[in-house]
């Protein structure tokens, strides 16, 4: 339950400190006094969205702490729009704070009502009264393998189908790498051989001429240097002299032999500048730079035709686990439909005695559920509250024929179910009851303060009726300073309680009739 209440800095409110009570509180107070002040405070530690404005004008950062049995959480506004979430002074995220806050209260602001007209909160009243969590679970978690399975499918399909288009292109272009038969440093071999064949005279000419004056038979440089012979005072020149001899040597010996190589065939070299312009033109035409880049695209493309083979198993194969996903989460919808039709009919039922208890006569009230067209992320059902207020009126859906008297009350029934299988801890009700009076609203009243044997019950009201049945009464009111106005809130004596119900039965000044039926009204309660 909700046992403390600190707010610092929030809107109209400076500082405000309450202490909150087991049972059935109500809280009033004028219009505009602040009530959905406090209210929008509470959200904004339970995890609602912060927003900076919120924060009282001139100051830093706003602070609201909200103590529950067993924890504390507090959020810290900042001018510049950040925020800090904490419970019991551990700092936690928005999310963690949010998951916990729907474990501990359950706020009902007055424009939820409108929510018991739409589709999806039909279906959450449905499985929170089913208490099917685990049977959900266990759908939405093989609803996410179905729909892994699907897409998969689908994407295999979309990829088959792009391939087999371009299938023509890539084995054309693959057969014009491979027919190539590409190798490694190809291209510069070949373009060394060219320069070799197409100058093969001058090169020959060249070697011919440097082994003539290495090596010729008159005047050649090595034997010229075999004749010299220096005495011992130049022995170290007569060694390099020797050592020059010896690499000439060699030198003329590497020329002979490569004169006894110089091809001069016209066929290769034709055959060389035809390969040459092959590689070129391949390199032009996949907009490569060298042939390894060439046989990598080759590798590729020889993947991708191979590919092009295995689609159909490959699709063969997803179909059967898309089938295999399928008949699992056709089980799974089973189990979970099966589980809200157990209960349609419980709840049907306490909602009509509700409704009659708050003064539809002839309330009566159903929830088909049909079938969805297809699986959805919630199950394969699809829920529709039916509504009928008066005698042999034809059931409709709620929102086409409830006033907004009868959507409070109806939504009223609807969260004292909710809260009597979800056991919240705390429930507060902002004005859920807009549209009725009178005894209708003592009714509701009824309800509230039996939903409050087993938990916390605060009701923020403007009915005199609904004051009267509450265990403690906190009062909403302005009061200016001299810098400003501002929220505060109190809790009421008896005495008070009387001023407070006599105010809101006759107006500002309680007449004296006004104070004996604000007394009734107590003492009735």
């Amino acid at each position: 339950m909700l046992k403390h209440l600190h707010i610092q800095n929030y809107a109209l409110i400076s500082h405000l400190d309450i202490d909150f009570e087991q049972g059935f509180s109500v809280m009033t107070g004028e219009t505009g006094a602040g009530k959905s002040i406090i209210l929008g405070a509470l959200a904004l530690v339970l995890g609602a969205r912060a927003d900076n404005k919120a924060i009282t004008d001139g100051e830093d950062k706003c602070i609201i702490e909200a103590e529950f049995d067993g924890s504390i959480i507090r959020r810290e506004l900042y001018a510049n729009g950040k925020s800090r979430s904490f419970v019991d002074d551990s700092v936690v995220t928005l999310q963690e704070l949010k998951v916990l806050a729907n474990q501990l209260i359950d706020i009902h602001s007055q424009h939820a009502n409108l929510l018991i007209e739409n589709a999806d909160f039909q279906l959450e009243v449905v499985d929170a009264i089913a208490q099917n969590a685990e049977t959900l679970t266990a759908y939405q978690s093989q609803y996410e393998r179905y729909t892994s399975a699907q897409e998969a499918l689908t994407k295999l399909q979309a990829l088959a189908k792009k391939s087999q288009q371009d299938a023509d292109y890539i084995q054309y272009r693959y057969k014009l790498l491979d027919e190539a038969n590409l190798e490694s440093g190809e291209l510069e071999a070949l373009e060394s051989e060219q320069y070799q064949l197409s100058h093969g005279e001058e090169i020959r000419a060249a070697l011919e001429t440097a082994a003539a004056a290495l090596n010729g038979e008159q005047g050649s440089a090595i034997e010229a240097l075999r004749a010299c012979r220096l005495d011992e005072v130049a022995s170290e020149l007569q060694e390099r002299i020797d050592s020059a001899r010896i690499e000439l040597q060699d030198i003329a010996e590497e020329a002979e032999r490569k004169l006894n190589h110089i091809e001069m065939d016209p066929q290769r070299l034709m055959w060389v500048e035809e390969r040459i312009g092959t590689l070129e033109d391949l390199l032009h035409k996949f907009s490569a730079v060298s042939i390894d880049e060439l046989i990598a695209t080759r590798d590729e493309l020889a993947e991708q035709v191979n590919r092009l083979d295995s689609f159909d198993f490959d699709i063969e194969q997803a179909k059967k686990t898309l089938e295999k996903e399928t008949a699992a989460l056709t089980k799974a919808a089973a189990a979970l439909t099966k589980s809200r039709q157990a209960v349609v009919p419980k709840i049907c039922a306490r909602l009509t005695e509700g409704m009659k208890q708050l003064g539809v006569a002839h309330a009566k009230v159903e929830i088909p559920i049909g079938a969805t067209e297809g699986f959805m992320p919630m199950g394969c059902d699809a829920v529709q509250l039916l509504f009928a207020a008066n005698l042999n009126q034809s059931l409709r859906n709620v929102s086409d024929v409830a006033s907004g008297g009868e959507i409070s009350r109806l939504m009223l029934c609807v969260k004292a179910l909710i809260a009597s299988t979800k056991g919240l801890p705390t429930v507060i009700f902002d004005e859920i009851d807009t549209g009725v009076s009178g005894n209708i609203a003592s009714q509701m009243a009824s309800i509230m303060r039996s939903m409050s044997q087993t938990r916390q019950i605060i009701a923020i009201t403007h009915l005199p009726q609904i004051a009267a049945v509450g265990e403690h009464h906190y009062k909403v009111y302005k009061a200016d300073t001299d810098k400003r106005t501002e929220t505060h809130i109190s809790r009421l004596n008896d005495e008070q309680r009387i001023t407070e119900i006599a105010t809101m039965l006759s107006g500002n000044t309680p007449t004296p009739e006004a104070i004996a039926n604000a007394k009734q009204l107590l003492c009735y309660h």
